[in-house]
Protein backbone atom coordinates (compact mmCIF):
# COMPACT_ATOMS: atom_id res chain seq x y z
CA UNK A 1 0.00 0.00 0.00
CA UNK A 2 1.05 3.37 -0.73
CA UNK A 3 1.68 6.24 1.87
CA UNK A 4 -0.55 9.65 2.29
CA UNK A 5 1.25 12.53 1.22
CA UNK A 6 1.35 15.97 1.89
CA UNK A 7 3.49 18.75 0.94
CA UNK A 8 6.57 19.88 3.60
CA UNK A 9 5.71 23.50 3.51
CA UNK A 10 3.61 26.34 2.70
CA UNK A 11 4.15 28.25 -0.38
CA UNK A 12 2.59 30.97 -1.55
CA UNK A 13 0.91 31.83 -5.51
CA UNK A 14 -1.36 35.09 -6.60
CA UNK A 15 -2.74 36.08 -10.19
CA UNK A 16 -6.32 36.97 -11.42
CA UNK A 17 -9.11 34.78 -12.11
CA UNK A 18 -10.17 33.57 -15.66
CA UNK A 19 -13.27 34.92 -15.79
CA UNK A 20 -13.34 37.73 -13.37
CA UNK A 21 -9.79 39.31 -13.67
CA UNK A 22 -10.15 39.90 -9.72
CA UNK A 23 -6.72 39.92 -7.98
CA UNK A 24 -6.44 36.62 -5.62
CA UNK A 25 -3.65 35.09 -3.45
CA UNK A 26 -3.50 31.35 -2.50
CA UNK A 27 -1.51 30.00 0.06
CA UNK A 28 -0.64 26.10 -0.19
CA UNK A 29 -0.76 24.68 3.51
CA UNK A 30 0.69 20.62 4.93
CA UNK A 31 -2.16 19.23 6.30
CA UNK A 32 -2.89 15.60 8.65
CA UNK A 33 -2.74 12.43 7.96
CA UNK A 34 -7.00 11.99 6.40
CA UNK A 35 -7.80 15.41 6.13
CA UNK A 36 -8.35 15.20 2.58
CA UNK A 37 -8.21 18.59 0.19
CA UNK A 38 -9.89 20.95 1.91
CA UNK A 39 -10.32 24.72 0.52
CA UNK A 40 -10.67 27.58 2.73
CA UNK A 41 -12.60 31.31 1.51
CA UNK A 42 -10.04 33.71 4.32
CA UNK A 43 -11.73 37.06 2.81
CA UNK A 44 -14.53 36.54 4.55
CA UNK A 45 -15.26 37.95 7.70
CA UNK A 46 -15.56 34.30 9.11
CA UNK A 47 -12.90 31.68 6.83
CA UNK A 48 -15.19 28.69 5.62
CA UNK A 49 -13.36 25.37 4.67
CA UNK A 50 -14.72 23.91 1.79
CA UNK A 51 -13.69 19.84 2.18
CA UNK A 52 -13.47 18.85 -1.56
CA UNK A 53 -15.78 15.67 -2.17
CA UNK A 54 -18.64 15.20 -4.70
CA UNK A 55 -20.98 16.62 -2.07
CA UNK A 56 -19.19 20.40 -2.69
CA UNK A 57 -19.82 19.85 -6.32
CA UNK A 58 -21.91 23.14 -7.76
CA UNK A 59 -23.45 23.43 -11.11
CA UNK A 60 -21.88 25.29 -13.45
CA UNK A 61 -21.72 25.90 -17.43
CA UNK A 62 -17.70 25.79 -18.98
CA UNK A 63 -16.12 25.20 -16.09
CA UNK A 64 -15.99 23.53 -12.29
CA UNK A 65 -16.84 25.18 -9.09
CA UNK A 66 -17.48 23.94 -5.35
CA UNK A 67 -19.28 25.17 -2.28
CA UNK A 68 -20.08 24.78 0.91
CA UNK A 69 -24.18 26.30 1.69
CA UNK A 70 -23.67 29.56 0.19
CA UNK A 71 -19.75 30.06 -0.09
CA UNK A 72 -18.80 29.04 -3.40
CA UNK A 73 -15.04 28.84 -4.86
CA UNK A 74 -14.91 29.03 -8.90
CA UNK A 75 -12.70 27.41 -11.35
CA UNK A 76 -10.54 24.79 -9.18
CA UNK A 77 -9.97 22.27 -11.78
CA UNK A 78 -6.40 23.36 -12.98
CA UNK A 79 -5.11 23.45 -9.55
CA UNK A 80 -6.74 20.19 -8.38
CA UNK A 81 -5.11 18.86 -11.67
CA UNK A 82 -1.73 19.54 -10.39
CA UNK A 83 -2.49 18.36 -6.34
CA UNK A 84 -3.46 15.12 -8.25
CA UNK A 85 0.01 15.04 -10.46
CA UNK A 86 1.68 15.40 -7.52
CA UNK A 87 -0.21 12.77 -5.76
CA UNK A 88 -1.21 14.33 -2.96
CA UNK A 89 -3.68 13.19 -0.30
CA UNK A 90 -3.56 15.43 2.28
CA UNK A 91 -3.43 19.50 1.67
CA UNK A 92 -5.43 23.37 2.66
CA UNK A 93 -5.74 25.33 0.25
CA UNK A 94 -6.50 29.28 1.59
CA UNK A 95 -8.09 31.57 -1.31
CA UNK A 96 -9.02 35.08 -0.41
CA UNK A 97 -11.55 34.86 -3.07
CA UNK A 98 -14.02 33.73 -5.28
CA UNK A 99 -11.96 32.46 -8.16
CA UNK A 100 -8.74 30.83 -8.59
CA UNK A 101 -6.30 32.69 -10.05
CA UNK A 102 -5.72 31.24 -14.28
CA UNK A 103 -2.41 32.37 -15.12
CA UNK A 104 -1.86 31.41 -18.58
CA UNK A 105 -4.77 29.00 -18.51
CA UNK A 106 -2.56 26.10 -17.83
CA UNK A 107 -1.96 23.93 -14.41
CA UNK A 108 1.57 24.85 -14.52
CA UNK A 109 2.07 27.67 -11.99
CA UNK A 110 -0.02 25.26 -9.83
CA UNK A 111 2.04 22.56 -10.28
CA UNK A 112 5.72 24.45 -10.10
CA UNK A 113 4.57 26.35 -6.75
CA UNK A 114 3.37 22.22 -5.46
CA UNK A 115 7.12 20.73 -6.79
CA UNK A 116 9.08 23.52 -5.03
CA UNK A 117 7.35 23.25 -1.12
CA UNK A 118 7.96 19.22 -1.85
CA UNK A 119 6.13 16.15 -0.49
CA UNK A 120 6.09 14.93 2.64
CA UNK A 121 5.16 11.15 3.02
CA UNK A 122 2.77 10.65 6.11
CA UNK A 123 2.25 7.44 8.52
CA UNK A 124 -1.19 6.40 7.08
CA UNK A 125 -2.13 4.56 3.80
CA UNK A 126 -3.82 5.81 1.31
CA UNK A 127 -7.13 4.67 0.19
CA UNK A 128 -7.45 5.17 -3.81
CA UNK A 129 -11.14 4.42 -5.22
CA UNK A 130 -10.54 1.29 -7.22
CA UNK A 131 -12.79 1.13 -10.26
CA UNK A 132 -13.73 -2.70 -10.09
CA UNK A 133 -16.74 -2.48 -12.76
CA UNK A 134 -17.08 -0.38 -16.33
CA UNK A 135 -19.47 2.45 -15.48
CA UNK A 136 -20.71 4.29 -18.75
CA UNK A 137 -22.37 7.77 -19.00
CA UNK A 138 -23.41 9.74 -22.28
CA UNK A 139 -25.21 12.59 -23.36
CA UNK A 140 -26.21 13.10 -26.72
CA UNK A 141 -23.41 12.49 -28.79
CA UNK A 142 -20.59 12.73 -25.58
CA UNK A 143 -19.83 9.85 -23.38
CA UNK A 144 -17.12 9.08 -20.76
CA UNK A 145 -16.51 5.44 -19.13
CA UNK A 146 -14.69 4.39 -16.21
CA UNK A 147 -13.09 1.08 -16.88
CA UNK A 148 -10.78 -1.17 -14.61
CA UNK A 149 -7.11 -1.62 -15.20
CA UNK A 150 -4.70 -4.03 -14.89
CA UNK A 151 -1.95 -1.45 -13.57
CA UNK A 152 -2.22 0.79 -10.53
CA UNK A 153 -3.02 4.30 -10.72
CA UNK A 154 -4.74 6.23 -13.03
CA UNK A 155 -5.04 6.21 -17.21
CA UNK A 156 -6.72 8.45 -19.35
CA UNK A 157 -7.69 8.24 -23.16
CA UNK A 158 -9.52 11.43 -24.54
CA UNK A 159 -10.92 12.08 -28.15
CA UNK A 160 -11.69 15.82 -28.91
CA UNK A 161 -13.76 15.40 -31.86
CA UNK A 162 -13.84 19.36 -33.78
CA UNK A 163 -14.04 17.56 -37.08
CA UNK A 164 -15.88 20.70 -38.25
CA UNK A 165 -13.66 22.87 -37.22
CA UNK A 166 -10.60 23.50 -38.90
CA UNK A 167 -9.18 25.59 -36.29
CA UNK A 168 -8.63 22.09 -34.23
CA UNK A 169 -10.03 19.20 -36.14
CA UNK A 170 -9.63 15.74 -34.20
CA UNK A 171 -7.39 15.23 -31.56
CA UNK A 172 -6.98 12.05 -29.23
CA UNK A 173 -4.39 11.62 -26.16
CA UNK A 174 -3.66 8.99 -23.79
CA UNK A 175 -1.47 9.20 -21.00
CA UNK A 176 -0.67 7.39 -17.68
CA UNK A 177 -1.08 9.97 -14.77
CA UNK A 178 2.00 10.37 -12.81
CA UNK A 179 4.70 13.79 -12.18
CA UNK A 180 6.55 13.92 -14.84
CA UNK A 181 4.29 12.57 -17.62
CA UNK A 182 1.97 15.79 -16.37
CA UNK A 183 5.06 17.92 -16.32
CA UNK A 184 6.39 17.02 -19.20
CA UNK A 185 3.16 16.50 -21.64
CA UNK A 186 0.36 18.34 -19.43
CA UNK A 187 0.78 20.83 -16.94
CA UNK A 188 1.63 23.93 -19.94
CA UNK A 189 -1.29 22.92 -21.94
CA UNK A 190 -3.84 26.20 -22.13
CA UNK A 191 -7.71 26.49 -21.66
CA UNK A 192 -8.81 27.36 -25.47
CA UNK A 193 -12.15 28.92 -26.29
CA UNK A 194 -13.74 29.33 -30.06
CA UNK A 195 -13.48 33.18 -31.43
CA UNK A 196 -17.37 33.11 -31.58
CA UNK A 197 -17.56 31.74 -27.68
CA UNK A 198 -15.16 33.94 -26.81
CA UNK A 199 -16.96 37.37 -28.49
CA UNK A 200 -20.08 35.70 -26.69
CA UNK A 201 -18.39 36.10 -22.99
CA UNK A 202 -17.15 39.11 -23.06
CA UNK A 203 -20.09 40.76 -24.56
CA UNK A 204 -21.63 39.64 -20.96
CA UNK A 205 -19.10 40.76 -19.05
CA UNK A 206 -16.87 37.29 -18.35
CA UNK A 207 -12.84 37.47 -19.20
CA UNK A 208 -13.18 41.36 -20.32
CA UNK A 209 -9.48 41.55 -19.47
CA UNK A 210 -8.09 38.43 -21.39
CA UNK A 211 -7.25 39.38 -25.15
CA UNK A 212 -6.07 36.65 -27.80
CA UNK A 213 -2.25 36.74 -26.50
CA UNK A 214 -3.55 36.16 -22.43
CA UNK A 215 -6.15 32.91 -24.01
CA UNK A 216 -5.90 30.65 -26.56
CA UNK A 217 -8.70 32.05 -28.86
CA UNK A 218 -9.20 29.46 -32.10
CA UNK A 219 -10.37 30.35 -35.27
CA UNK A 220 -10.83 28.59 -38.83
CA UNK A 221 -7.29 28.91 -39.34
CA UNK A 222 -5.79 28.41 -35.55
CA UNK A 223 -4.78 30.28 -32.73
CA UNK A 224 -5.20 34.16 -33.17
CA UNK A 225 -2.25 36.81 -31.92
CA UNK A 226 -1.04 33.66 -30.42
CA UNK A 227 0.82 29.62 -31.09
CA UNK A 228 0.31 26.67 -30.02
CA UNK A 229 2.83 24.64 -27.33
CA UNK A 230 1.87 20.99 -28.20
CA UNK A 231 0.19 20.23 -31.87
CA UNK A 232 -2.61 18.53 -29.87
CA UNK A 233 -2.74 21.02 -27.66
CA UNK A 234 -6.80 21.25 -27.11
CA UNK A 235 -6.88 17.73 -26.01
CA UNK A 236 -3.90 17.77 -23.69
CA UNK A 237 -5.74 20.55 -21.62
CA UNK A 238 -9.09 19.08 -21.67
CA UNK A 239 -7.34 15.31 -20.20
CA UNK A 240 -5.95 18.35 -17.39
CA UNK A 241 -9.31 19.85 -16.57
CA UNK A 242 -10.49 15.83 -16.73
CA UNK A 243 -7.90 14.99 -14.19
CA UNK A 244 -8.78 18.43 -11.59
CA UNK A 245 -12.57 17.05 -12.31
CA UNK A 246 -11.72 13.09 -11.29
CA UNK A 247 -10.14 14.48 -7.66
CA UNK A 248 -13.35 15.76 -6.48
CA UNK A 249 -13.68 12.47 -5.47
CA UNK A 250 -11.50 13.66 -2.56
CA UNK A 251 -9.30 10.71 -2.92
CA UNK A 252 -7.11 9.34 -5.81
CA UNK A 253 -9.17 7.25 -8.48
CA UNK A 254 -7.20 4.38 -10.10
CA UNK A 255 -8.36 2.82 -13.45
CA UNK A 256 -8.96 3.76 -17.04
CA UNK A 257 -11.08 6.61 -18.00
CA UNK A 258 -12.41 7.05 -21.90
CA UNK A 259 -13.89 10.17 -22.35
CA UNK A 260 -15.27 11.43 -25.86
CA UNK A 261 -16.68 15.29 -26.16
CA UNK A 262 -16.83 14.94 -22.17
CA UNK A 263 -17.11 18.61 -20.35
CA UNK A 264 -17.21 19.10 -17.08
CA UNK A 265 -20.71 18.01 -16.37
CA UNK A 266 -20.35 14.85 -17.52
CA UNK A 267 -16.86 14.65 -15.65
CA UNK A 268 -19.44 15.44 -12.64
CA UNK A 269 -21.41 12.45 -12.97
CA UNK A 270 -19.03 9.97 -13.35
CA UNK A 271 -16.84 11.18 -10.20
CA UNK A 272 -20.82 10.61 -8.44
CA UNK A 273 -21.39 7.57 -10.05
CA UNK A 274 -18.10 6.24 -9.04
CA UNK A 275 -18.74 7.27 -5.67
CA UNK A 276 -22.06 5.54 -5.64
CA UNK A 277 -20.06 2.80 -7.46
CA UNK A 278 -17.91 2.03 -4.89
CA UNK A 279 -20.09 2.37 -2.04
CA UNK A 280 -22.85 -0.10 -3.45
CA UNK A 281 -21.42 -2.56 -5.95
CA UNK A 282 -22.92 -3.45 -8.73
CA UNK A 283 -24.92 -0.27 -8.37
CA UNK A 284 -28.67 0.71 -7.88
CA UNK A 285 -29.23 0.23 -11.91
CA UNK A 286 -27.45 -2.99 -12.34
CA UNK A 287 -28.96 -6.25 -12.46
CA UNK A 288 -25.91 -8.09 -13.45
CA UNK A 289 -24.23 -10.50 -10.63
CA UNK A 290 -20.77 -10.12 -9.79
CA UNK A 291 -18.33 -11.41 -12.24
CA UNK A 292 -17.53 -14.73 -11.85
CA UNK A 293 -14.17 -14.19 -13.50
CA UNK A 294 -12.89 -10.94 -13.70
CA UNK A 295 -10.86 -9.10 -16.54
CA UNK A 296 -7.61 -10.34 -14.61
CA UNK A 297 -8.74 -14.01 -14.51
CA UNK A 298 -9.85 -13.77 -17.79
CA UNK A 299 -6.46 -12.57 -19.02
CA UNK A 300 -5.15 -15.74 -17.30
CA UNK A 301 -7.07 -17.80 -19.45
CA UNK A 302 -7.79 -16.19 -23.06
CA UNK A 303 -4.17 -15.19 -25.05
CA UNK A 304 -5.79 -12.13 -26.73
CA UNK A 305 -4.64 -8.34 -24.66
CA UNK A 306 -6.08 -4.93 -25.96
CA UNK A 307 -7.24 -3.94 -28.05
CA UNK A 308 -8.32 -7.19 -29.45
CA UNK A 309 -9.47 -8.55 -25.85
CA UNK A 310 -13.37 -8.49 -26.23
CA UNK A 311 -14.63 -10.15 -23.09
CA UNK A 312 -14.34 -7.55 -20.07
CA UNK A 313 -15.93 -10.22 -17.79
CA UNK A 314 -17.71 -13.39 -17.23
CA UNK A 315 -21.05 -13.39 -15.01
CA UNK A 316 -22.83 -16.85 -15.34
CA UNK A 317 -21.18 -20.29 -15.96
CA UNK A 318 -23.29 -23.57 -15.72
CA UNK A 319 -20.29 -25.93 -15.57
CA UNK A 320 -19.48 -26.98 -19.18
CA UNK A 321 -22.20 -26.23 -20.79
CA UNK A 322 -23.47 -22.83 -20.64
CA UNK A 323 -21.84 -19.32 -19.85
CA UNK A 324 -22.75 -15.14 -20.36
CA UNK A 325 -20.26 -12.85 -20.58
CA UNK A 326 -20.03 -9.04 -20.73
CA UNK A 327 -18.31 -6.46 -23.63
CA UNK A 328 -18.84 -2.78 -22.76
CA UNK A 329 -18.88 -0.73 -26.03
CA UNK A 330 -17.05 2.56 -25.63
CA UNK A 331 -16.62 5.10 -27.98
CA UNK A 332 -13.04 5.05 -28.01
CA UNK A 333 -12.45 1.13 -29.13
CA UNK A 334 -10.17 1.31 -31.93
CA UNK A 335 -12.09 -0.08 -34.18
CA UNK A 336 -14.52 3.02 -34.48
CA UNK A 337 -11.73 5.24 -35.87
CA UNK A 338 -12.43 3.23 -39.14
CA UNK A 339 -15.81 1.83 -38.70
CA UNK A 340 -17.37 4.17 -39.76
CA UNK A 341 -16.37 8.05 -38.79
CA UNK A 342 -19.14 9.99 -37.63
CA UNK A 343 -21.43 6.89 -37.56
CA UNK A 344 -20.08 4.43 -35.13
CA UNK A 345 -21.12 0.47 -35.91
CA UNK A 346 -19.10 -2.35 -34.30
CA UNK A 347 -18.00 -4.81 -37.11
CA UNK A 348 -20.39 -7.67 -37.15
CA UNK A 349 -16.81 -10.07 -37.45
CA UNK A 350 -16.33 -8.42 -34.05
CA UNK A 351 -18.91 -9.53 -32.66
CA UNK A 352 -18.25 -12.79 -34.04
CA UNK A 353 -15.16 -12.79 -32.34
CA UNK A 354 -16.30 -11.50 -29.14
CA UNK A 355 -18.44 -14.38 -29.00
CA UNK A 356 -16.01 -17.21 -29.97
CA UNK A 357 -13.53 -15.31 -27.29
CA UNK A 358 -16.51 -15.85 -24.67
CA UNK A 359 -16.70 -19.62 -25.75
CA UNK A 360 -13.11 -20.39 -25.25
CA UNK A 361 -13.64 -19.20 -21.71
CA UNK A 362 -16.18 -22.22 -21.51
CA UNK A 363 -14.13 -24.52 -22.74
CA UNK A 364 -10.91 -24.19 -20.43
CA UNK A 365 -13.24 -24.31 -17.46
CA UNK A 366 -13.14 -27.87 -17.86
CA UNK A 367 -9.98 -30.41 -16.45
CA UNK A 368 -9.91 -31.87 -19.74
CA UNK A 369 -9.05 -29.04 -21.97
CA UNK A 370 -6.76 -27.16 -19.21
CA UNK A 371 -3.77 -25.89 -21.27
CA UNK A 372 -5.56 -26.13 -24.54
CA UNK A 373 -6.60 -23.19 -26.51
CA UNK A 374 -9.91 -23.02 -28.64
CA UNK A 375 -8.72 -21.83 -32.39
CA UNK A 376 -12.23 -21.00 -33.95
CA UNK A 377 -12.18 -23.23 -37.37
CA UNK A 378 -16.07 -22.53 -38.96
CA UNK A 379 -19.20 -20.41 -38.78
CA UNK A 380 -22.58 -21.68 -39.64
CA UNK A 381 -25.47 -19.76 -39.25
CA UNK A 382 -23.96 -16.47 -39.04
CA UNK A 383 -26.44 -13.35 -38.56
CA UNK A 384 -26.13 -9.82 -37.69
CA UNK A 385 -29.48 -8.41 -36.60
CA UNK A 386 -28.85 -4.88 -35.52
CA UNK A 387 -26.25 -2.45 -35.06
CA UNK A 388 -23.91 -2.18 -32.04
CA UNK A 389 -22.82 1.28 -31.32
CA UNK A 390 -20.93 3.05 -28.72
CA UNK A 391 -22.32 2.83 -24.92
CA UNK A 392 -24.10 -0.40 -25.57
CA UNK A 393 -23.51 -3.49 -23.20
CA UNK A 394 -23.12 -6.43 -25.35
CA UNK A 395 -24.44 -9.84 -23.62
CA UNK A 396 -22.59 -12.62 -25.00
CA UNK A 397 -23.83 -15.85 -24.53
CA UNK A 398 -22.76 -19.46 -25.51
CA UNK A 399 -24.19 -22.99 -25.15
CA UNK A 400 -22.08 -26.13 -26.02
CA UNK A 401 -23.37 -28.55 -28.48
CA UNK A 402 -20.70 -30.81 -28.94
CA UNK A 403 -17.32 -31.05 -26.73
CA UNK A 404 -14.92 -33.79 -27.87
CA UNK A 405 -11.22 -34.16 -26.87
CA UNK A 406 -10.04 -32.30 -30.42
CA UNK A 407 -13.18 -30.27 -31.27
CA UNK A 408 -15.93 -28.22 -29.96
CA UNK A 409 -19.52 -26.73 -30.91
CA UNK A 410 -20.82 -23.69 -29.37
CA UNK A 411 -24.31 -21.80 -30.24
CA UNK A 412 -23.82 -18.68 -29.52
CA UNK A 413 -25.92 -15.23 -29.58
CA UNK A 414 -25.59 -11.47 -28.25
CA UNK A 415 -27.76 -9.57 -27.34
CA UNK A 416 -28.07 -5.84 -26.05
CA UNK A 417 -30.86 -5.76 -23.76
CA UNK A 418 -33.76 -7.89 -24.75
CA UNK A 419 -32.58 -7.73 -28.04
CA UNK A 420 -30.84 -10.27 -29.89
CA UNK A 421 -28.28 -8.32 -32.00
CA UNK A 422 -26.38 -11.52 -33.15
CA UNK A 423 -26.10 -15.10 -33.78
CA UNK A 424 -23.77 -17.59 -34.73
CA UNK A 425 -22.69 -21.51 -34.33
CA UNK A 426 -18.98 -21.74 -33.56
CA UNK A 427 -16.75 -24.84 -34.39
CA UNK A 428 -13.67 -24.53 -32.20
CA UNK A 429 -10.11 -27.01 -32.82
CA UNK A 430 -8.60 -28.01 -29.56
CA UNK A 431 -4.93 -27.18 -29.55
CA UNK A 432 -2.22 -27.21 -27.34
CA UNK A 433 -1.59 -23.92 -25.84
CA UNK A 434 2.41 -23.58 -26.29
CA UNK A 435 2.24 -20.07 -25.53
Amino acid sequence: MKQQKTIKSEVKISGKGLFSGQDVKVLFKPAKPNTGIVFVRTDLDKPVAIPINPSSIAPRSRRTAVQKDDIVVETPEHCLAAIAAMDIDNIVVEIDGIEFPGFDGSSEEYFKALQKSGIEPQDAEQEPLVITESLCITEDDKSIYALPSNSEGLTITYDLDYTQHTGIGRQIYSCDLNETSFSQNLARARTFVLEAEARQMQAAGIGAHLGPKDILVINSDGPIRNSFRFPDECVRHKVVDLIGDLRLAGRPIFGRIVAYKSGHALNHKLVREIIESAQHPGGKKSTAREPLLDIRRIQRILPHRYPFLLVDKVIEIDGDRRIKGIKNVTFNEQFFQGHFPGSPVMPGVLIVEALAQVSGLLFSRTLEHTGKLAVLLTMDGVKIRKSVVPGDQLILIAEADKVRSRAAKCNCIAMVGEEVVAEAQLKFMLVDDEV
